[in-house]
C-alpha cells in the first residue's frame, strides 16, 4: 500500500457535534453501506444462476452448489478469525485490503474455467465479507456522533443490508440471461470505487481503531482455531455432497464426515486451551443460543427452499433465471421494504413473541408446498409460500438480531455477535449442501416424466420443513423462557 494512504499517515477526524452531518460522514456512510449491500447480495447472487453454472461447466448440482456454500463457509467459518485480524491489525488497513481482495476474487471467479478455482474464489469473497461486514458496523459506532446522526447511519446501513438479498436475486436473474459469469464479475468495479473512496474516508488508527496489543504482548491470531473450524465446515459440506456419488462408507464421503467431526473436536480443544481463544463457549447460552439456532433455522430453511424451487422451476418448468428471480421477490422484498420499521415492532410486541410467530409462517409455507403435485402451480403453491416466508422474515429477522446480544454484558457483545453470525452462515453452508445431496440422490433416471421428478424432490422439502419446525420450537422455547424469568412466574 502506498505510503500516502497508510494508516500512519491518516489524520484523525475532528470531533463532530452531536446531530451534525458533514460531507465526510455522508461519504463514509456511502462506502460502508455500499459495501454492506455488496456483501449481502453475494449471499443470493448465484441462487438462480446455479442451473446455468452447472450446465456450462458440466457440473452436477452437488458440485455447482459450492458457489453458494463456498461463500457461506468463508463468511461464517472465518467470521470470528476475521474479528481477531481486525482487532490486531486495525480497521482501516484490513477493511481496505478486504475490498481489494473481494474485487480480485470477483474477477478471478468470473474468468475461472476450473471449477475448483471458481469455488476457491467464493470462499475468499466470503472471508473478505467476514472482515468488512462487522467492521463497518463498528466504524459507524465510533465515527458517527451518538444520537440522531448515529441512529440515521445505522438505519441506512441496516436498510442496505436488508435490501442486499433482493438486489442479488434481481441482478442474478437479469445478468444470468446474458452470461452467468457477469453475476460474479459485476461487484469488482463497484468495490474498486468504494476502495478509492475509502482511501480518503475510512478512519485511521485511534482509541477504538484496533492495532497491536499494548506493552509488546505477542499477537495471538489463533490460526489453529480458525483452521480447525473452517476446515471442519469445509469437510462437512464436502462429505455431505459426496454421499450420493460414493455412498456412506467411501473415504470420499464417510471419511470426510469423520474428518469433519475430528476437526470440530480439535477446534473445541484448541479453544479451551488457548490463552486468547476466538470463542468463549460460556457466552453461547440463553438468549444468544436460542437466537443463533432460530436464525440458523430461518436462514438455512429459506436457502434450502430456494434451491429446491430453482431446480423445479428452471429444470422442470423451463423458466428463465429472471422469471425465477421475480417469482422469489414476494419472499425477499417485504424485509427490504419494512427494515426501518423492525425496531418499532420489537418494541411493541417483544422479540420472543415475534420470533415465535415469525417462525410459524415459513413452516406453514413449507407444508403447503409439500402437498403440491405436477404441474407445480405458482399461484396456489409457490406464491403463497413466498408470501408466508416473507412475513416470517419481517416479523423475526430483526427480533433475532436484537435478542441475540441484548442479555450480554458490553464486553461480550462483540463475541456474541460473531457467534450469532457464524451460526447463521454455517446453516447457509450446510443446509443447501444437504438439499443438493437429497435432490441428486433421489433424482429418477433420465427420461422420467416430470411428475416423477417433482415427486423425487419431496425428501428435500421434508428436510426444509423439519428445519422450519425446529425454528418454531426454538421460538416457543424462547417465549416460555421469558415467562419463566418474570417475577412470580410459575
Amino acid at each position: 500500500m502506498p505510503s500516502s494512504t497508510s494508516p500512519s499517515r491518516t489524520a484523525a477526524p475532528l470531533p463532530v457535534p452531536a446531530g451534525t452531518w458533514t460531507l465526510r460522514l455522508w461519504g463514509l456512510l456511502f462506502v460502508l453501506a455500499g459495501n454492506m449491500l455488496i456483501d449481502a447480495l453475494e449471499v443470493s447472487v448465484v441462487v438462480v444462476a446455479l442451473p446455468s453454472i452447472g450446465a456450462d461447466l458440466g457440473l452436477p448440482l452437488t458440485s455447482a452448489q459450492w458457489t453458494m456454500t463456498g461463500f457461506a463457509i468463508g463468511f461464517g467459518g472465518l467470521m470470528l478469525f476475521g474479528g481477531r485480524v481486525v482487532a490486531l491489525l486495525g480497521r482501516r488497513r484490513v477493511y481496505l485490503a478486504a475490498l481489494l481482495g473481494f474485487a480480485a476474487a470477483s474477477v478471478a471467479g468470473a474468468l475461472a474455467a476450473d471449477p475448483t478455482l471458481l469455488m476457491a474464489t467464493r470462499v475468499i469473497k466470503g472471508f473478505c465479507a467476514a472482515l468488512t461486514a462487522p467492521t463497518g458496523l463498528a466504524i459507524i459506532s465510533t465515527e458517527f456522533p451518538a444520537g440522531p446522526a448515529r441512529d440515521r447511519a445505522l438505519s441506512v446501513y441496516t436498510l442496505f443490508g436488508a435490501s442486499g438479498f433482493t438486489a442479488g436475486l434481481l441482478l442474478s436473474g437479469a445478468l444470468t440471461a446474458v452470461d452467468w459469469r457477469l453475476t460474479l464479475a459485476f461487484p469488482a468495479p463497484v468495490v474498486l470505487v468504494l476502495f478509492l473512496c475509502g482511501l480518503r474516508l475510512i478512519p485511521g488508527p485511534g482509541p477504538d481503531g484496533g492495532g497491536p496489543p499494548p506493552g509488546g504482548e505477542p499477537r495471538r491470531y489463533d490460526v489453529a482455531g480458525a483452521a480447525t473450524f473452517a476446515g471442519g465446515l469445509l469437510a462437512l459440506v464436502a462429505g455431505i455432497v459426496s454421499v450420493p456419488s460414493h455412498g456412506w462408507d467411501d473415504p470420499r464421503s464417510g471419511g470426510l464426515l469423520v474428518l469433519a467431526a475430528l476437526l470440530f473436536a480439535a477446534f473445541a480443544l484448541v479453544e479451551r486451551r488457548s490463552p486468547q481463544p476466538l470463542v468463549r463457549f460460556s457466552a453461547f447460552r440463553g438468549a444468544l443460543a436460542r437466537s443463533a439456532l432460530g436464525a440458523a433455522c430461518l436462514n438455512g430453511s429459506y436457502l434450502g427452499l430456494l434451491l429446491v424451487l430453482t431446480y423445479q422451476l428452471q429444470t422442470l418448468h423451463g423458466w428463465s433465471p429472471l422469471r425465477t428471480a421475480l417469482a422469489f421477490l414476494p419472499a425477499a422484498l417485504p424485509l427490504a421494504v419494512t427494515a426501518l420499521l423492525s425496531g418499532r415492532l420489537v418494541a411493541a410486541f417483544g422479540a420472543p413473541r415475534l420470533i415465535a410467530v415469525g417462525a410459524l409462517f415459513p413452516l406453514a409455507g413449507y407444508l403447503l408446498l409439500l402437498g403440491q403435485t405436477w404441474p407445480l402451480s405458482y399461484g396456489s403453491a409457490v406464491l403463497p409460500t413466498m408470501l408466508l416466508v416473507g412475513a416470517g422474515f419481517v416479523l423475526s429477522f430483526a427480533a433475532l438480531n436484537m435478542q441475540a446480544t441484548s442479555g450480554l454484558p458490553p464486553a461480550e457483545r462483540g463475541t456474541g455477535s460473531g457467534l450469532y453470525q457464524t451460526a447463521v452462515q454455517a446453516a447457509a453452508a450446510v443446509v443447501p449442501a444437504v438439499v443438493a445431496a437429497l435432490l441428486t440422490a433421489g433424482r429418477p433416471a433420465a427420461g422420467a416424466p416430470p411428475a416423477e421428478v417433482l415427486a423425487a424432490c419431496r425428501p428435500a422439502l421434508v428436510l426444509v420443513a423439519v428445519i422450519g419446525a425446529a425454528g418454531l420450537l426454538t421460538g416457543v422455547a424462547g417465549v416460555l423462557a421469558t415467562r419463566g424469568d418474570r417475577p412470580g412466574a410459575v
